[in-house]
């Protein structure tokens, strides 16, 4: 840069932050004050994360490191309208005593008549000034920054307490509002401290380190570049998020590999413990072998969500009695953290083998007259009449798919699917409702497909998440989101914008991905109207919302896969009633798109769509032979007949690509017609035939998609 500059640090020292948001915090917090510098005009505009900027936060701090900022921001020469030229100047040039006054106010004098400016504003000439406008020092320009970072922080709740000391403040009487109480403010440009404030602290050069194993307390800052550094080596504290959660991945995965097993990998527990310690120790711990008797999914939430564990499986994947802990202390014997994260580990994963215990002493299907007295939702009745409305779902699913068995299977899974709400597991641990019921099932005898079923059907939970597993899951699973679907836009509780509190949309993505990705022929319009038809006469009718509300979240998902806007479009507005055909349908339409008469077509069919849609007269119900009076109209007509039986037959046979291929023999007759024949003729007659003729092209053209969607 040209004029001298020096690198800045800023720190906030604060009591223990939220460790859910803690990275979200030290991100705005830094970002916050790069743009408000940047904005003054203190810091380039080519400033970038990890080559210029860092930002830090620990679980007692949030700072930012700016490389090349100025001591003072550069004069800015401003345009400022002072007044028409009309008002300014008499009819000799001269100023008038109203320009002179407004000069005067712009602190400049008669002398800066002659460098006035006149420029036209809308109708009028106006007078303009260059005005200079003095760069803010860092001084100024960082308080404000500094304000604007606190006052833009996400916080999730504040805190107010009281200060207790600080310039004018009498203790105990002075309230500040923030996320966690704060204790420390830390400004150095370069070696010189900022004379900033914030929160009733004011900027210094010392901060501190870990609370038990600081080597130095307080921390004297040599400088702005120093910060890092100094924090770890005197500090025993890791400031930067990012390099402190790449440290606790490292050590877990050496952890892990040192007793020759494998963590549970999570990115958001990663993200919580690294929030939650600022010197990182992955220790391994173990408990009894016995609790292993317990199903895996429960030992690892326990773990994971009451201690923040890692725990550890073999190379098979199964679970192992070892766990890693990230503690927040490096002691020479670490012996005394692991026995007591073991202690604390104990009591949590024998209720889990408590609960697991006592609700196997009751059956599910023992549960499920209880539903009766769950409230699922004030207008849609209990958990008890949602199972009914499910499995009546389900069994019409299964009995369009032609399988009497399927239907049997499905309409038990169904009715066992929600009662494992009612088991002391679950009530502990909600996320584990379905994951139970399978295993519950299975202890009470139940095939492996309704429990398999009981299982899954609450997948796909997320997007990418597995699908059910077997066609029961798929049949009840299928019914169990169109029940929620139709229930729920019936009674008017329809997702806007970002709002979704039922997450309808991902109830709606996971029909369509079941419905595709394994293929089921069935028909999208009837399963919407099959739900609607489980609820009473008095529910709301709202098939039309449902099916519209799929449809765009097809098209959406279908982008995402990769295919092309103009693609889905064409083949959505076919309206195939089967979804499961559309992959091939897609892939049809591209493999047409890339044949020579593509592009003619595509445009053939958009004007025939045309014409037939402003025609005022309506087309001959079929094509007369003796009215094809032209031979360009006689020639379309033999191609069309010779063509569309292949068409129609690949088509029905589900060879969408080779029935479009077909298609296209129809170029030359095409573009043949339209350049010799004269559609809208005064003679009715011809012209509702000729009418006929093209929308008898129409409908042969448009089967698979809507090729006019690809015209350009």
């Amino acid at each position: 840069m040209g004029e001298a500059t020096k690198n800045l640090l800023v720190e906030l020292f604060v009591e223990e932050l939220p460790p859910k948001v803690l990275n979200q915090l030290g991100k705005s917090f830094g970002d916050t004050l790069l743009v408000a510098l940047m904005d003054q005009g203190l810091v380039g505009r080519d400033a970038e994360l990890g080559k210029n900027y860092q930002n830090f936060a620990s679980p007692r701090r949030l700072g930012a490191w700016i490389a090349d900022v100025r001591e003072r921001a550069p004069d800015v020469q401003r345009p400022t309208k002072v007044m028409p030229v009309a008002v300014g100047l008499d009819a000799e040039g001269r100023p008038t005593p109203a320009l002179l006054k407004k000069l005067a106010a712009l602190g400049a004098d008669s002398s800066a008549v002659p460098a006035l400016q006149r420029r036209v504003d809308g109708k009028a000439e106006v007078l303009v000034l260059d005005t200079v406008v003095p760069g803010v020092t860092l001084a100024q320009g960082l308080q404000h920054a500094l304000d604007e970072a606190i006052a833009k922080l996400p916080i999730p709740k504040v805190m107010s307490y009281q200060l207790e000391h600080g310039e004018g403040v009498e203790p105990g009487w002075t309230t500040v509002h923030f996320v966690r109480p704060a204790h420390g403010l830390v400004a150095l440009h370069g070696a010189d401290v900022v004379p900033v404030r914030a929160l009733g602290l004011e900027a210094g050069r010392t901060t501190r380190g870990h609370r038990f194993e600081a080597a130095l307390d307080p921390i004297v800052l040599r400088d702005a570049d120093a910060y890092a550094e100094q924090l770890a080596a005197e500090g025993a504290v890791i400031a930067g998020f990012d390099a402190r959660r790449a440290e606790v991945a490292r050590q877990i995965e050496a952890a892990a590999a040192a007793e020759g097993l494998q963590p549970v990998r999570d990115g958001a527990l990663l993200d919580e413990v690294t929030a939650l310690v600022e010197r990182p120790n992955v220790l391994v711990g173990r408990f009894d072998d016995a609790f292993l008797a317990v199903p895996p999914e429960c030992l690892i939430l326990t773990m994971k969500a009451n201690q923040k564990y890692f725990p550890l499986l073999d190379r098979d994947g199964k679970l192992t009695n070892r766990f890693l802990i990230v503690a927040n202390v490096r002691p020479a014997d670490p012996s005394a953290v692991i026995g007591g994260n073991e202690r604390v580990v104990r009591p949590r994963l024998a209720d889990a083998k408590f609960f697991f215990d006592q609700d196997r002493k009751r059956t599910l299907e023992s549960r499920v007259l209880g539903l009766a007295r769950v409230v699922y939702h004030g207008k849609l009745g209990t958990q008890g009449e949602r199972v009914e409305r499910v499995g009546a779902i389900a069994r019409a699913i299964a009995q369009d798919l032609g399988d009497a068995a399927l239907a049997a299977a499905a309409d038990r899974a169904a009715l066992l699917a929600k009662a494992d709400l009612l088991t002391d597991m679950v009530g502990e641990f909600p996320e584990l409702q379905g994951i139970m019921g399978g295993y519950y099932a299975r202890h009470d005898g139940e095939s492996e497909d309704v429990a398999f079923a009981i299982e899954d059907h609450y997948k796909p939970r997320f997007a990418g998440d597995a699908l059910p597993r077997n066609r029961v899951g798929l049949v009840v699973a299928l019914a169990d989101k169109l029940e929620t679907l139709a229930g729920l836009f019936g009674i008017g509780q329809v997702p806007t914008g970002d709002k979704d509190p039922f997450a309808l949309r991902r109830h709606a993505l996971g029909v369509i991905r079941m419905l595709i990705e394994r293929e089921l022929p069935l028909d999208v319009h009837r399963l919407v109207a099959q739900a609607f038809a489980a609820f009473p006469p008095g529910h709301g009718q709202a098939q039309a919302e449902v099916g519209f509300f799929l449809r765009e979240r097809l098209a959406g998902w279908l982008r995402e896969q990769g295919w092309s806007a103009p693609e889905v479009e064409a083949v959505l507005e076919a309206r195939p009633a089967r979804w499961a055909e559309i992959p091939k349908r897609l892939a049809a339409v591209r493999a047409f798109a890339a044949l020579p008469a593509a592009a003619a077509l595509a445009a053939a069919n958009k004007r025939v769509g045309n014409i037939l849609r402003k025609s005022d007269a309506a087309p001959a119900a079929e094509v007369d032979p003796a009215l094809l009076r032209e031979a360009a109209e006689q020639a379309l007509a033999e191609a069309i007949a010779r063509v569309r039986p292949e068409a129609d037959r690949l088509f029905e046979g589900g060879a969408y690509a080779e029935s479009l291929q077909r298609l296209a023999l129809l170029r030359e007759p095409v573009d043949a017609f339209f350049d010799h024949v004269m559609v809208n003729t005064d003679d009715a007659a011809l012209r509702a035939n000729r009418l006929a003729l093209l929308a008898s092209l129409h409908a042969a053209m448009n089967r698979v998609a809507d090729l006019s969607r690809l015209a350009a």
